[in-house]
C-alpha cells in the first residue's frame, strides 16, 4: 500500500495547527484560555486571508465560531450549572452520611461500597461534586483509624473517571464525541448505548483499585499538616518621636519594604481611620496588623513602635498568643469564588475573616504571606492553608462555597436538597427515555435550580468554566476544519497505511491507546473532538461500522489516569492526598492498561468484527 498523496495547502495548515494547539494547551505557564483564543484567531484569520472552497463550496471562517453556539458546550455549561445546584444544596449529603457510618464497620467492605457508589453516582453526575463530597469523608475515615489518606483517595478519584465512561451525559468529553459523531452523520448515540462495555471493563477496574491499588500506594502525607497557628493580629502603637509620627500610610508601609499589612489605624477611643495610601499617621495611634511574630518584632523595631495584643504589651514575659485560632486547609475547586481569581479580587480576608499563609500546588509550598497573598492568579487544585478563628472557620464551612480538608467539616445541607435531587433526576430521565435532548433537559434542569432557589444567577455563574468553554469551542473548531479540508482523512490514510494488513481489531486497539496517550498530556476534551472525525474516517477507509471506532476514542479520551495534569479532579486528589506525579505513573498507568487491554477485547466481540 502506498504512503498516503500530501493533502491540499489548508489542511496541511489545520494540522500543523492542531499540533500547535495541543503543544499550547499542555503549557502551564500560558493560560488555556489565552491558548484558545490563540487557536481561533490563527484558524479564522489563516480562512480568511486565503479562501478555501471544497466540494460544499467556500468555506466560511464565521463557521469556525459555531462551536460557541454548539449543544454539546449548552449541554456541557447546562449539566455543571445544575451539578452546581446538587453541592450548594448538599443533596448527596445522605449518600455521604451513610458511607461515613459504613466505615465505622468493615474498612474492606466499605472501601469497596464508596468505590462502586463514586463510580455509578459519576455516569449522571459531573464527577467533580462526588470527589468534593467524597474527599473530607474519607480524610475523616484515615484520621480515625490512624493511617494515611493516600491509600483512599487516589482509588476513589480514579473511579469516579471509570463511572463517567459509562453514558453520554458522564463527561463533557462523552457528550463532545456522541455530538461530533452526529454531526458527522451518524445516528445520535442514546445514554446507554456504550454502558454494556464501560460496565465490563470498569467492573475489572474497580476490582484493581479496591484491592491492589491501595496496597501499592506510597504512603504520602499532605505536605501542609500543620498544628501550630503562624499569624497574629496585633497593634503597633506609634508613640511620640516614633519614625512613622506624622508620616503617610504609604511611606511606613515602603519603610517595610512593602511587607507589612494594616488592616485598621485606630486613632483614640472611637475613631477609625480607613488605611488608605496618603492617610497621615499620628502620636497615638494604633495599626492593626496580621503577620507572624517575627515580622511584627521587625515592624516594631523599624518603625520605632510598640507591639501589644489585647491590650498587653507584647515582650518576653508575655509572648504572642493565638487564641481560639485553628489552621484550615481549603481547596479551590471547580466552580469555586476563588477559581481564577487572586484573593484580592475577592476581598479574601474581608469576605471570610481569614488570612491565607501558604499556598500548595503541584508538590510546592509557596509561603503566601511574604510572597504577597493577594498577587496569584489560584487554580483547580490549589490548596491554601488558612488561619482564623472558630467561629469564623466554622461560618466559612457553613456556606460550602470551598472543599475545607479536615476530619470535621460538616457537609453542607439545606431544606432545597430534595428538590435539586428531583430535578436531577428529572434531567437524566427526559433525557435518557429521548423525551428531550440532553441539551434542551439540562438547560431546563439549570433554570429549574435557579428558579427554585436551589442556587442563584452568582452560583451559576460561579460554575461556568470559561477555561471548559474556550477549550469546547476551539476544539469543535479545529474538528470542522479538520473535517471540511480533508485534514482527518489525510491522518486516516496514513493511520489505515501504517497497519496496513492488520486485524481490525488491532486497528481500533491502536486508535484507543493513541487517545488514551494523547488525553493524559494534552485536554480530554481536545482529544476527543479531534480524534472522532479520524475514528470515523478510518472505519469507513476500512468499510467497518464507524460506531466502535467512536466509542473507542470515547473511551481511550476517558482514561485520564497517568497523570495528576490529565484532568481537573486529579489535582484535587492530588493535593489531598499529597501525592507525587509518580504515584500517577505507578496506579494510573496499569489502570490504562487494564481498560485499554479490555475494552480492547470487549469492542470487536460486542460488534461482530
Amino acid at each position: 500500500m502506498p504512503f498516503p498523496e500530501l493533502p491540499n495547502y489548508h489542511a496541511l495548515y489545520v494540522l500543523i495547527l492542531t499540533v500547535v494547539a495541543l503543544y499550547l494547551f499542555r503549557r502551564d505557564d500560558i493560560p488555556l484560555e489565552t491558548s484558545c483564543v490563540i487557536v481561533l484567531l490563527l484558524l479564522t484569520i489563516g480562512f480568511t486571508l486565503v479562501e478555501f472552497h471544497n466540494h460544499n463550496g467556500l468555506l466560511e471562517p464565521m463557521q469556525f465560531f459555531t462551536g460557541f453556539g454548539h449543544e454539546a458546550l449548552i449541554a456541557v455549561c447546562a449539566l455543571m450549572v445544575a451539578g452546581q445546584g446538587l453541592v450548594r444544596t448538599g443533596a448527596l449529603e445522605p449518600i455521604g452520611r451513610f458511607l461515613g457510618r459504613v466505615w465505622k464497620t468493615s474498612p474492606l467492605f466499605s472501601l469497596l461500597l464508596t468505590l462502586l457508589i463514586a463510580g455509578i453516582l459519576s455516569a449522571f453526575v459531573n464527577n467533580t461534586p462526588i470527589v468534593v463530597l467524597l474527599l473530607p469523608i474519607l480524610i475523616s475515615v484515615a484520621v480515625r483509624a490512624n493511617t494515611s489518606p493516600s491509600s483512599l483517595l487516589m482509588p476513589m478519584g480514579f473511579a469516579t473517571l471509570v463511572g463517567g465512561m459509562a453514558t453520554t451525559i458522564g463527561t463533557s468529553t462523552n457528550l463532545l464525541v456522541v455530538s461530533v459523531a452526529a454531526d458527522l452523520g451518524l445516528e445520535k448515540f442514546g445514554m446507554f448505548d456504550f454502558f454494556l462495555p464501560a460496565a465490563i471493563a470498569g467492573s475489572i477496574a474497580i476490582v484493581y483499585l479496591w484491592l491492589i491499588a491501595p496496597r501499592i500506594i506510597p504512603e504520602r502525607q499532605a505536605v501542609m499538616k500543620d498544628t501550630s497557628p503562624r499569624v497574629f493580629t496585633a497593634q503597633l502603637h506609634i508613640a511620640e518621636g516614633s519614625w512613622a509620627d506624622g508620616k503617610t500610610l504609604a511611606e511606613v508601609i515602603n519603610k517595610t519594604e512593602g511587607q507589612m499589612k494594616v488592616a485598621r489605624i485606630q486613632r483614640g477611643s472611637e475613631a477609625t481611620i480607613v488605611p488608605m495610601p496618603d492617610a497621615t499617621i499620628r502620636a497615638g495611634d494604633k495599626l492593626r496588623v496580621v503577620d507572624n511574630p517575627d515580622k511584627l518584632k521587625e515592624y516594631e523595631q523599624i518603625l520605632g513602635a510598640k507591639l501589644f495584643k489585647s491590650g498587653q504589651k507584647v515582650d518576653d514575659d508575655h509572648p504572642l498568643t493565638a487564641e481560639n485560632q485553628q489552621l484550615s486547609e481549603l481547596v479551590v475547586t471547580p466552580g469555586s469564588p476563588l477559581a481564577g481569581k487572586t484573593l484580592k479580587d475577592v476581598r479574601f480576608i474581608d469576605e471570610y475573616g481569614l488570612v491565607a499563609i501558604a499556598l500548595h500546588r503541584a508538590d510546592k509550598v509557596v509561603d503566601m504571606h511574604n510572597k504577597g497573598l493577594g498577587k496569584v492568579i489560584l487554580h483547580v487544585g490549589d490548596v491554601l492553608l488558612v488561619q482564623g478563628g472558630q467561629k469564623e472557620i466554622a461560618e466559612f464551612k457553613k456556606r460550602g462555597e470551598i472543599l475545607i480538608l479536615d476530619a470535621t467539616s460538616d457537609l453542607p445541607r439545606s431544606h432545597r436538597a430534595p428538590r435539586a435531587l428531583w430535578i436531577m433526576l428529572g434531567v437524566i430521565f427526559f433525557a435518557a427515555v429521548g423525551i428531550l435532548p440532553i441539551a434542551i433537559s439540562a438547560l431546563t434542569g439549570a433554570l429549574l435550580m435557579i428558579l427554585t432557589h436551589c442556587i442563584s444567577w452568582r452560583d451559576a455563574l460561579n460554575a461556568l468554566s470559561a477555561q471548559v468553554v474556550l477549550i469546547v469551542a476551539s476544539s469543535l473548531a479545529l474538528g470542522i476544519a479538520m473535517t471540511e479540508t480533508d485534514g482527518a482523512q489525510y491522518i486516516a490514510e496514513i493511520f489505515v497505511w501504517a497497519t496496513d494488513g492488520t486485524p481490525p481489531m488491532i486497528i481500533l486497539s491502536g486508535l484507543m491507546l493513541l487517545l488514551a496517550l494523547l488525553t493524559n498530556v494534552v485536554s480530554n476534551n481536545a482529544a476527543a473532538v479531534i480524534g472522532t472525525p479520524i475514528a470515523y474516517s478510518v472505519a469507513t477507509q476500512l468499510n467497518l461500522p464507524p460506531e466502535p471506532f467512536i466509542i473507542a476514542v470515547l473511551f481511550g479520551a476517558n482514561m485520564s489516569f497517568a497523570t495528576p495534569m490529565a484532568y481537573k479532579t486529579n489535582l484535587l486528589v492530588m493535593s489531598a492526598g499529597g501525592y507525587k506525579f509518580s504515584d500517577f505513573v505507578k496506579i494510573g498507568v496499569p489502570l490504562v492498561i487494564i481498560m485499554w487491554v479490555t475494552l480492547s477485547i470487549v469492542l470487536p466481540l460486542l460488534y461482530g468484527f
